[in-house]
């Protein structure tokens, strides 16, 4: 039975399922909550029951069905009797978001938005397998897994602000590349500086709204204002990663005798042997990841300076949205160290955390909310009552509503497009089912799920982003 405990709250009492060790924990609206499937509260509940797991086992408003974690799940282990868990990481580790603002104008940009697309995606691949015009040795690739975004940096793609702007400063600590397959190597190498498919995307977009203007103006944003979203992860490096250890991780959960209510949430106790190497090559891929945004960043600059001459644009942040990461939180009046699972999830820091960087200090980290082509994307502020009540977590999105196959049969991609186009948003994608599978009616509303963590004080709304036109994969 799930129980409302609170508006936009709702909760699984710890005999919903056997085995569950705490309760699990829904931030959620009531319209929103109408859209989920059964199969993804059950989810919530089968996390509940691993070992070490620390007050809930929580979903954001976007969630949706995932391989053992849900989609838009959240969930801390205790250092001491915990476990780690790739299917509360998932296969695109370190999917995340970056925001490049810039000083034009949407009236400024409007006029080459369909030419500007149109270069954006040849010189930026996308889609299924797409190579990179990059071609990294081995021992750069190493490199890269293990210094993520200051690589990129070090080679010419951007500049030491960009690293300042980036989560965990665009490197996971704690790498080990040893981890890292050769087969994850041959996949990865080809593939730095590509977008990828599915929900990927490069998005030129304006400011539509601003809500907070003292945030705003200290993010660098203001109304009318040009940006750019950029939503990639790991490519198939992280994807191998993932897989090559679950299957190690499978193994462990019969050596160490854990108990679990579902195979996919395959799992070791932290400190193990088992444990210690998955968080390693989950950490060189989430490194990858920054890499791999970096380079895209970087040639979406040069795009941009060959329409608009010298045009400033300086990155707003890098937000990551699959990893697990050590973090310091208060847990009954203590402090301890967590293992955080986000998996489909954004950290969402307030000023009081000294993760922030410099620049936000006095207001929080920025959190990027991505929408679905048509529909707006949005740029929140961190808040401490985030850290009370998800371990400083939020969403990450707006949350699919209709699975790809169920997506293609409804909706036909020319459609999609000729649709957009009346909207004035100006798509590019390798292939018509690409669009088809993302139409803007397969995901919730992204201004409900976003109005529900602004409502919680889990993120602040800043401002609103209206697309203007996207390269697809």
């Amino acid at each position: 039975m799930l129980n409302k405990v609170d508006e936009n709250i709702y909760e699984l009492p710890i005999g919903y399922k056997e085995g569950m060790r705490v309760p699990g924990r829904i931030f959620i609206s009531e319209s929103l909550l109408e859209m989920v499937e059964p199969g993804t509260i059950e989810q919530v509940a089968n996390v509940a029951t691993l070992p070490g797991i620390v007050k809930y086992s929580m979903a954001m408003p976007d969630a949706h069905l995932g391989y053992g974690f849900p989609i838009g799940g959240v969930a801390a282990f205790r250092e001491d009797g915990g476990v780690i868990s790739p299917g509360g990481v998932g296969f695109d580790i370190n999917c995340g978001v970056r925001l490049l603002r810039t000083d034009l104008t949407v009236e400024e940009v409007r006029p080459v938005i369909s030419d500007l697309i149109e270069a954006l995606f040849k010189e930026i691949p996308s889609g299924v397998g797409a190579t990179s015009r990059l071609h990294v040795s081995d021992s750069e690739l190493t490199e890269a897994f293990v210094t993520g975004a200051r690589w990129a940096v070090e080679q010419g793609y951007g500049t030491d602000e960009d690293l300042e702007h980036c989560e965990e400063n665009g490197c996971l600590k704690g790498a080990d590349p040893n981890q890292v397959s050769t087969k994850a190597r041959k996949r990865g190498r080809p593939q730095f500086g590509t977008l990828g498919s599915g929900n990927h995307f490069l998005e030129v977009q304006y400011v539509g709204e601003v809500y907070d203007e003292r945030i705003a103006s200290r993010f660098g944003l203001f109304k009318g204002q040009v940006t750019v979203m950029i939503h990639c992860g790991s490519r198939g490096a992280g994807h191998q990663i993932c897989t090559d250890h679950l299957e190690v991780l499978s193994r462990a959960v019969k050596k160490y005798n854990i108990d679990l209510p579902d195979k996919q949430l395959a799992c070791a106790p932290i400190g193990t042997p088992e444990a210690t190497n998955y968080f390693g090559a989950m950490a060189a891929a989430a490194n990858y990841a920054w890499a791999n945004r970096q380079i895209i960043a970087h040639w979406t600059r040069e795009v941009f300076a060959k329409y608009f001459g010298d045009v400033e644009m300086p990155l707003v942040y890098d937000v990551a949205h699959n990893v697990a990461k050590i973090e310091e939180h208060m847990v009954d009046g203590r402090l301890e160290r967590l293992y955080v699972h986000r998996k489909g999830a954004t950290r969402s820091f307030g000023p009081s955390r000294r993760e922030v960087p410099q620049d936000y200090r006095d207001v929080g980290q920025p959190l990027l909310i991505p929408g679905s082509m048509g529909t707006p994307s949005y740029v929140l502020c961190g808040q401490d009552r985030a850290l009370d009540l998800t371990f400083g977590s939020a969403c990450h999105g707006s949350g699919r509503i209709m699975s790809r196959s169920q997506a293609k049969k409804t909706y036909r991609g020319s459609d999609v497009r000729a649709s957009l186009q009346r909207e004035g948003i100006k798509v590019m994608a390798t292939e018509s089912a690409v669009l088809a599978e993302e139409a803007p009616e397969v995901y919730k509303p992204s201004h409900e799920v976003v109005e529900v963590v602004h409502a919680l004080g889990l993120a602040k709304k800043v401002a609103q982003m209206i697309p203007l036109g996207v390269s697809k994969g």
